[in-house]
């Protein structure tokens, strides 16, 4: 994840600039429940609206709860499918508020009432993210409901007028991205605080014409006016938070937007780019599933590190027999191709790995969906490069919709 505004306001006044430091866990996103009432385009989980056998108990979760806070994990972001359709969600949230986690809970809204306004506040969440993707039918024809968008904005407005810290959050693609600067004047009007763009961790394009492609094109474009949407917060002296995950590249275009406008800075933003380090799956962010199986993060569903009922998270996330978390964790990593030679590294990680192997079968691939130039960053130009198709995801059928 890249705190936009964190950078944007150390950049405004360094004098208020945090100072460095390391965590000693990872945040975890559990994923608690698999079952969704939607069906959107984009789920990582492959949700639908189904029961799914072997999914953590009460028990269990609480028993796993008090591991990862022994272990040191300071954030829980509970997740799902729709974590609001288990009906434990709240006794979780105050259990794990109770231990002394920052939570966070992440929904699609649909379902939020009145009623459920007072169980939120009580479990004592810090932050609830909804999901927005577009306005309207934008909205709707994404998570294949109609209605969706009006019912998520009620809930936003709901948890808003409660006292409740609630943002948005914001997948972007081709077919959204016009959508952008909408999304984020609806923010500002609604009075949110805090605005999350993720980028479509699955979408790729070969590495031939980088600077002509239009995903690159459309990626450049957004993050320019999302840049400055933070930089007028910061300039302002406001307290939103413009977030980005899943193109740790973010922070590298964030490097070169401060040469063009605050170059005496360049070395102190530098500084704590790589000290921020980009990608951090298999390190400081690790993922549990809705039957407890670990993953490095929420998109290696398909890579599993052990199961939280039969080790505990703290034993299997500090194992590096495993090829992959060794890789994850080595500094740097055995990255191969344009983000070997990249001389940014040290500022993305290497980016985001699963999309590498996802759409090329190995980890330690180029990232496709870099969406800087050779020139931008220091590798050598070539003129052809693999060219990769994207990866196509298991369906479920539920009734007359493919989830």
């Amino acid at each position: 994840m890249f705190r936009l505004s964190q950078f944007m306001h150390a950049i405004a006044d360094p004098t208020t600039a945090p100072p460095l430091r390391k965590p000693k866990a990872p945040v975890v996103i559990w994923n608690l429940i698999r079952r969704c009432n939607l069906c959107c385009k984009h789920c990582y989980s492959i949700s639908a609206d189904t029961e799914f056998p072997g999914e953590l108990t009460t028990e269990e979760v609480l028993e796993v709860m008090d591991d990862l806070r022994e272990f040191g994990v300071p954030s829980l972001i509970l997740s799902g499918g729709e974590p609001l359709l288990r009906p434990d969600l709240f006794e979780i949230g105050k259990r794990a508020k109770a231990l002394g986690f920052y939570i966070g809970l992440s929904t699609n809204g649909t379902l939020i009432r009145p009623e459920h306004i007072e169980p939120i506040k009580e479990a004592g969440f810090d932050y609830l993210g909804i999901s927005i993707d577009g306005l309207g039918k934008t909205h709707d024809t994404f998570r294949q409901m109609e209605g969706a968008f009006d019912a998520s904005l009620r809930a936003t407005r709901l948890c808003r007028d409660s006292g409740i810290n609630v943002g948005l959050r914001f997948t972007l693609t081709q077919d959204n991205a016009h959508e952008l600067p909408d999304l984020l004047r609806l923010a500002n009007d609604e009075s949110v605080d805090k605005f999350y763009l993720s980028h479509l961790n699955y979408a790729g394009r070969g590495n031939r014409n980088r600077a002509e492609d239009v995903v690159h094109q459309i990626t450049r474009w957004a993050m320019d006016i999302l840049f400055e949407a933070a930089w007028q917060d910061a300039l302002a002296g406001g307290s939103k938070e413009f977030v980005t995950g899943n193109n740790d590249a973010d922070g590298v275009y964030l490097l070169f937007w401060v040469r063009q406008n605050a170059p005496h800075l360049e070395a102190f933003v530098r500084e704590r780019l790589e000290h921020w380090g980009g990608n951090s799956s298999g390190v400081n962010v690790a993922n549990i599933d809705n039957l407890g199986n670990v993953h490095p993060d929420t998109f290696w569903w398909n890579y599993d590190l052990g199961n939280v009922k039969e080790k505990p998270f703290s034993e299997i996330w500090q194992d590096r027999s495993d090829a992959l978390m060794d890789g994850l964790k080595s500094n740097p990593r055995p990255l191969e191709g344009r983000c070997a030679e990249c001389r940014y590294q040290r500022i993305c990680g290497g980016n985001t790995r699963v999309r590498a192997y996802q759409l090329t079968g190995n980890p330690w691939a180029e990232d496709p969906a870099c969406y800087l130039s050779d020139e931008q960053i220091g590798v050598q130009l070539q003129a052809d490069r693999l060219e990769v198709t994207p990866y196509r995801r298991e369906r479920i059928p539920v009734g007359d919709r493919l989830c």
